[in-house]
């Protein structure tokens, strides 16, 4: 495996022969307890429910990104090449196999997004990582490894093209305006509220002005944060939060049998460019956010055709229609 840039549109590609499933003997799920089966396992938060552990991250069986090495950045003529150092995990949310983060207690909720907070702040230790992802796949449409309740996380030594746009356009607001660009968006769409779901607490759950999928959904403080890790370190903070969620799943999951989340915060800042400015103002143009993409089947319109996206459901229509939806069974 290698990473690859395109020199047009300067994203990394990771590239190479498919490895073999390897599926575990005997049909067993390996993140059941009860499988007895071997894991690398990173860390582990203690139980809220009486079992062993409430969410538990593990090396990914076979990893995409490995932690050891360089990177090795190398130029073929026009094109870059390096290596896919990093780290590649699994973080199982939870010890049943049938608790999904829409059917679980808000306290088991409150574990996993604390440990992915704990991921993120230990990876971001490492110096040779530029950004981690946090995302998980649900459904048959996503591309959803595992049948146990899982995300993913991966530690990069860049950072992806999406999020490097949503940087230099918070970096651009805050430098004309000398605000935070997601908290003028939050405080307008509160304001007008044709595209708010649910509002809890300290956060805001709507969808996008300019969704690229029917139904897409974020999740984000209204008090301003650059940082998710920093926000889980405060007491009580994931509280709300885990409501919103499983809640919010669970709206989804009435409209769409699957789905991609992913977390976006903050890179890592011990990696400063002095020559692009990077990072400088970060603390004050950035605010962190969930986005749930759903999927609406494989006979629905490409929405990402040339990356000019089509969403044959208006953000204000998917608002109301995901208010009206139950939010538990």
């Amino acid at each position: 495996m290698e990473l690859r840039k395109d020199p047009i549109t300067r994203s990394w590609v990771i590239t190479g022969d498919d490895q073999e499933s390897g599926q575990s003997a005997a049909g067993l799920c390996p993140f059941c307890p009860e499988s007895g089966q071997r894991l690398h396992v990173v860390t582990a938060m203690p139980t809220v429910n009486g079992n062993p552990w409430s969410a538990m991250a593990v090396v990914h069986p076979r990893p995409l990104y490995r932690v050891e090495g360089d990177p090795g950045r190398a130029g073929n003529g026009l094109y870059d090449t390096m290596k896919p150092v990093g780290a590649h995990e699994i973080i199982v949310e939870n010890a049943r196999h049938d608790r999904h983060l829409w059917n679980s207690e808000d306290r088991e909720i409150e574990q996993y997004l604390a440990l992915c907070a704990q991921r993120i702040q230990d990876l971001k230790k490492d110096a040779r990582f530029k950004y981690i992802s946090v995302f998980k796949n649900f459904g048959p449409h996503s591309g959803q490894e595992f049948d146990h309740p899982n995300s993913e996380i991966i530690a990069m030594t860049f950072v992806p093209r999406r999020v490097l746009y949503e940087l230099r356009s918070a970096r651009e607001h805050y430098q004309a305006k000398e605000r935070c660009v997601f908290c003028d968006i939050f405080a307008q769409e509160l304001k007008q509220d044709k595209r708010v779901v649910e509002a809890r607490g300290d956060y805001i759950v709507a969808c996008p002005y300019a969704s690229r999928t029917p139904y897409e959904t974020w999740i984000a403080p209204r008090v301003h944060e650059a940082y998710f890790e920093r926000v889980a370190g405060r007491s009580g903070a994931l509280r709300d939060l885990s409501a919103l969620l499983r809640r919010t799943l669970f709206r989804i999951r009435t409209v769409a049998d699957s789905f991609h989340m992913v977390l976006h915060t903050s890179p890592n800042t011990t990696h400063k460019s002095e020559t692009l400015g990077y990072w400088k103002t970060i603390d004050d143009d950035y605010h962190w956010h969930i986005e749930i993409l759903p999927i609406l089947g494989p006979k629905a319109r490409s929405y990402t055709f040339k990356e000019v996206y089509a969403s044959p459901v208006s953000p204000e229509s998917a608002a109301a229609r995901l208010k009206e939806r139950p939010t538990e069974r």
